[in-house]
């Protein structure tokens, strides 16, 4: 009887490594994309730099296979764009004749259960093959078996809402089309949107600095345009992290560059704004809080992502209420808990679940946890296939060194002294005939920014 392979759901950087690393070992595997070439999820912020260099972005199996055939790796210090992590690293490994044979484009899983077990049977459930319920590019359905199954879906394509209790704002599903959620081509495909409009973003992570940013960029060029940053929080200074003692450089650029904009008075401030209800006014749209409202023509959602678990619902899952990762890995990342940055090695042990030879692993694995980087997910790949190749002492010998941040929550806790106290809520200014800061003049000087 034909061994039944192991089944990876994504064909993204931590899909294909896991994929790499199951053909090291000679293990049957297909890659199942739901769309029609590798990295769909990058190719949405293909114009986007990352803070991450290049010596953190490649895994160490996938690296070798490219290497066999000619490759030469980028220098390890540059940063790339997302177009450029496709086009000189996930297309050459996907066009690999070992990769090329075993990822199936136009595959997009719907649901995952046991052959013949629903999730209530115990009875030869660790026996039975996976079933991949699958619906193809043409429509049609059909079915895979699979001995295991890897989850790197990823949760890019499931942006949060703005509402600040977790659910869309009233009135925030009529109006999308004039919310952009993620990071849009401010500076490129998606300029005439944004050229001369009052802009407001929501969220206080990386990618709201970089659309921010961008937009700063913008009007520069074209010398008009408000721009509005909206968040839940008013600790602008934790929102910045870590600045020089960050050992990504260019992460902590990204704060010290906002930073910058802020002191020029170069963009205006809604803190703390909670979003209960979007709406329309003539010809703008209206951001409500409880306490006032805000008018913008655009609105760019940067609230992060979360997992889609439904096509999970058959399988027998031990997730962590809040963060929606493994109940091990949990301590390890959420934001509520994790004082630093760094997050400590974690492998397959972290990621088990009750459903034997079932993993998910990369972004999804962090639940709604926001701090992930690629190495982490390369290390989980790593680990988790070589735990279902029997190498119990590979998975058990995790090996992950992540750059810490320099920046501790205990750094912005309310009893600290008043620098890293909360802001005081202001009032909005408008100071558009304040010039840019001339740190990010020089530092966004036409360039993209960094994620």
């Amino acid at each position: 009887m034909k061994k039944l392979p192991i089944a990876i759901i994504g064909g993204g950087p931590v899909g294909l490594a896991a994929a790499a690393q199951l053909l090291e070992r000679g293990e049957p595997t297909v890659v199942l994309e739901a769309g029609d070439s590798v990295g769909a999820n990058v190719r949405r912020w293909a114009h986007v730099c990352m803070f991450s260099p290049w010596e953190f972005n490649v895994d160490a199996a996938c690296r070798r296979l490219l290497e066999a055939a000619g490759w030469t790796m980028p220098p390890a210090a540059a940063l790339p764009t997302g177009a450029e992590l496709l086009a000189q690293y996930l297309q050459p490994l996907a066009a690999l004749p070992a990769l090329r044979a075993v990822i199936r484009y136009g595959a997009r899983v719907q649901a995952i259960s046991r052959r013949g077990q629903d999730k209530l049977k115990d009875s030869g459930r660790e026996d039975a093959p996976f079933v991949l319920r699958l619906l193809t590019s043409a429509g049609a359905e059909t079915t895979l078996e699979a001995r295991a199954v890897i989850d790197a879906s990823g949760t890019w394509q499931r942006q949060n809402p703005l509402g600040a209790d977790g659910l869309p704002a009233l009135g925030e599903r009529a109006l999308g089309a004039r919310i952009r959620y993620g990071i849009p081509d401010v500076l490129g495909r998606e300029r005439q949107r944004y050229a001369g409009a009052r802009v407001i973003v929501v969220g206080s992570g990386h990618s709201a600095i970089n659309a921010l940013l961008d937009l700063l960029n913008l009007r520069r060029q074209v010398g008009a345009g408000a721009i509005v940053w909206a968040m839940r929080s008013d600790n602008l200074h934790k929102v910045y992290g870590g600045g020089d003692a960050d050992a990504l450089p260019a992460r902590g650029q990204l704060g010290s560059r906002i930073r910058a904009a802020v002191e020029a008075g170069a963009l205006e401030i809604a803190a703390p704004f909670a979003i209960n209800r979007v709406e329309t006014a003539g010809n703008q749209v209206l951001l409500h809080s409880a306490e006032r409202s805000l008018p913008a023509d655009e609105i760019i959602a940067c609230t992060g992502s979360r997992p889609e678990l439904s096509l999970l619902s058959e399988l027998r899952l031990d997730l962590d209420p809040a963060v929606e990762s493994s109940r091990a890995l949990a301590p390890l990342i959420d934001p509520n808990l994790h004082s630093c940055g760094t997050v400590r090695p974690h492998g397959e042990a972290e990621l088990r679940q009750p459903e034997k030879d079932f993993y998910i692993i990369g972004m999804k694995s962090y639940g709604r946890a926001p701090t992930f980087l690629l190495a982490t997910g390369y290390e989980q790949a790593r680990s988790v296939t070589a735990a279902l190749c029997g190498d119990w002492a590979a998975a058990r010998a995790v090996r992950l060194n992540l750059p810490e941040t320099g920046v501790c929550v205990t750094d912005y806790a309310a009893d600290a002294d008043d620098c890293c106290a909360p802001l005081p809520a202001a009032p909005l200014i408008s100071p558009l005939d304040i010039p840019l800061g001339a740190e990010l003049a020089r530092a966004n000087g036409g360039g993209r920014s960094c994620c």
